[in-house]
C-alpha cells in the first residue's frame, strides 16, 4: 500500500488516523508520510521516499536509528525475556547504572512512559509533604495527566485547545500557573498559597513551547524559595535527560531537584520512563513506604536492555555530545544567514542538540506569551516546502528539532540548501 493510502485506511480505525496527535498535521495540506525504516540519521516512507531526520522519534534516537549495539541488546533479550512481572537483573543494571552517574538520583523507580514519570512523582511529593497544591509553569507540557493540562504546550497549544475536554475542574483545582522565567509570578503565589504547595515541577530546558532554556538565575531562585518552603522541586528531564548533557540539563545549570523525571532516551526508542531522586522520597514508595504506585510493564527486559545499551554508549562517548553541539551550530548559523539575507523574522533558539526555529517578529521567545506570537501559518508552509524537499521535522511551530549523533554536515549543508529556496 503507498503511503496516503494506509494513512486514509487508518482514518477509519484509529482517531485522525494516528496513536498522537501532532502526527497527524492537522491544518496542513500534506498528509503525514508513513514510515517504514530508519537507518541513522534517515528514515524511509512506505514509497520509498528518504528523509533526513530531524525528530528522532521526539527526542529518544539519539544514537540514530537502529542503532547496532542497540538492536543486538533487543534481540540478545527478546530470546529469553519478554516480560515476567517480576525482578530481573536486567533492571538492577539499568537503575545502578543510572544512580552511579546522574548526579542528585539515589534511588529510581522505572515506569513506562514520561506521563507515568511526572505523574507519579507528583503524587510522591505529595505524599511526603502531606499538601494537595503544586506549580507549573505556562507552556511545559509534562503529559497528558489530568492536573497538567492547563495552560499546556506541544500538541495541546498546536491543536488550540484550551486545556481539554474530559478534565473535571476539581481535577486542576490545585494546579496553579507560574510564567516561565518570571521569577515574580512564582514569589507571589507563594505568598499566598506556600504553606500548601507540595511540589513545583518545571522543565528545565522547556520543548514543548518550542525550545526555551530556562534562565540560570531563575533556577537558582527558584531552588531557594522551594527549599524556604520545604516545597519539592522536581525536574522534568523526560526530553532533556540524557540528550542536551549525560547528566541533563541540571547539569549544565548546577541546580539541584528534589525529583527528577526521565523517558525517551532512557529507553533507547522503547516506551520507558523513571522517576528518581533524594533517598528519603524514595523510599516513601511502597512497598518500602505508603506512597503507592505500580506498573505490570515497569522494568520490563527488553527496555531495560535497550536503555543499558544506550546509556552506557553515551556515558563511554562524551565527545558525541561536543560532535552533536558542533553540527546543530552550524545548522543555526546557515539557517539565521539565510533569514537575514531573505528579511525572515527568524528567531533559533537552541541548547547543544535541541532547537527550535520560531517564525517570530519579537525578537526573543523566553516565555509561554512570546512562543505564541509566532507565525504559525508561515511556519507551516516553511514546514511543507522542507518535508518536500526531505527533510522530517516537526509540523508544529511549538516543538523541537533533534540532532542526534549520526547526523552528518552534508545532512545540514542539504537542509540550509533546501532553506535557502524557502
Amino acid at each position: 500500500m503507498s503511503s496516503l493510502d494506509i494513512f486514509n485506511e487508518s482514518n477509519i480505525y484509529m482517531p485522525g488516523g494516528v496513536n498522537s496527535p501532532v502526527r497527524a498535521y492537522v491544518g496542513l495540506e500534506t498528509k503525514p508520510p508513513v514510515i517504514k525504516k530508519g537507518v541513522g540519521a534517515h528514515i524511509f516512507d512506505e514509497d520509498g521516499k528518504e528523509y533526513v531526520d530531524f525528530i528522532g522519534a521526539w527526542g529518544p534516537m539519539i544514537l540514530g536509528h537502529c542503532d547496532e549495539d542497540v538492536v543486538k541488546a533487543i534481540k540478545d533479550t527478546a530470546e529469553n525475556a519478554i516480560a515476567f512481572g517480576a525482578p530481573t537483573e536486567l533492571e538492577l543494571k539499568l537503575a545502578k547504572h543510572i544512580c552511579t552517574t546522574i548526579d542528585n538520583v539515589d534511588m529510581i523507580r522505572m515506569v513506562n512512559s514520561g506521563t507515568e514519570a511526572t505523574m507519579s512523582a507528583i503524587k510522591l511529593a505529595r505524599g511526603c509533604t502531606k499538601r494537595d497544591k503544586i506549580i507549573k509553569f505556562a507552556g511545559c507540557y509534562h503529559g497528558h495527566f489530568d492536573g497538567f493540562l492547563v495552560e499546556a504546550g506541544s500538541g495541546v497549544l498546536t491543536a488550540n485547545i484550551p486545556g481539554s475536554p474530559g478534565v473535571p475542574k476539581g481535577s486542576i483545582a490545585n494546579t496553579l500557573i507560574a510564567q516561565y522565567n518570571d521569577i515574580e509570578s512564582v514569589k507571589e503565589l507563594f505568598e499566598k498559597y506556600g504553606d500548601d504547595i507540595a511540589a513545583v515541577i518545571i522543565e528545565p530546558i522547556a520543548g514543548n513551547m518550542g525550545v526555551v532554556p530556562a534562565h540560570k538565575k531563575f533556577l537558582e531562585d527558584l531552588r531557594e524559595i522551594c527549599t524556604k518552603y520545604g516545597t519539592i522541586l522536581i525536574f522534568d528531564e523526560v526530553m532533556t535527560g540524557f540528550r542536551v548533557a549525560y547528566k541533563g540539563a541540571q547539569s549544565l545549570y548546577g541546580v539541584k531537584p528534589d525529583l527528577s523525571t526521565f523517558a525517551k532516551i532512557m529507553g533507547g526508542g522503547l516506551p520507558s520512563g523513571a522517576y528518581g531522586g533524594r533517598r528519603d522520597l524514595m523510599e516513601q514508595l511502597a512497598p518500602m513506604g505508603p506512597v503507592y504506585q505500580a506498573g505490570t510493564m515497569s522494568g520490563n527486559p527488553l527496555v531495560m536492555a535497550a536503555g543499558y545499551a544506550t546509556l552506557t554508549k553515551l556515558h563511554s562517548n562524551p565527545h558525541y555530545y561536543e560532535y552533536m553541539d558542533k553540527i546543530a551550530g552550524k545548522l543555526q548559523k546557515g539557517a539565521e544567514e539565510i533569514a537575514k539575507e531573505k528579511g525572515l523574522p527568524l528567531v533559533i533558539n537552541r541548547r547543544v542538540n535541541m532547537m527550535t526555529m520560531f517564525i517570530n517578529e519579537g525578537g526573543e521567545v523566553a516565555n509561554f506569551k512570546q512562543a505564541k506570537a509566532s507565525d504559525t501559518k508561515l511556519y507551516g508552509r516553511f514546514f511543507e516546502h522542507m518535508l518536500k524537499g526531505g527533510m522530517f521535522m516537526s509540523p508544529a511551530q511549538f516543538e523541537a528539532m533533534f540532532i542526534g549523533v549520526k547526523h552528518t554536515e552534508e545532512d545540514i549543508e542539504k537542509f540550509v540548501d533546501l532553506m535557502r529556496k524557502f
